[in-house]
């Protein structure tokens, strides 16, 4: 079966991921200006395509990059242990 073909935005949001130190400002208004779309929505389909074999057959350094920053994420949130919120006046 032939691996899907990335679509022409998924093309441009990796190229964006590669490249956007090269964007004046700061990232995420760049990203805003660009897509149009949320934070959260463009980390959603970054972390979709971070999965993709199509993705890694574009950008595979990119897509190494980004598997490698994820585990690295996840590891250290394992570390981490569960989050535990706690109010500024209580006491332990």
């Amino acid at each position: 079966m032939p691996a899907r073909k990335l679509s022409k935005r998924e093309i441009a949001l990796l190229d964006f991921e590669r490249d956007w130190p090269a964007h004046e400002g700061g990232k995420l208004a760049a990203m805003r200006a660009r897509f149009e779309l949320s934070d959260s929505r463009y980390y959603q389909l970054l972390r979709e395509l971070t999965d993709s074999d199509a993705a890694m057959d574009h950008d595979p350094l990119l897509i190494r990059r980004l598997r490698r920053r994820r585990r690295e994420r996840d590891a250290g949130a394992a570390d981490h242990g569960p989050m535990v919120h706690r109010r500024r006046d209580q006491t332990k």
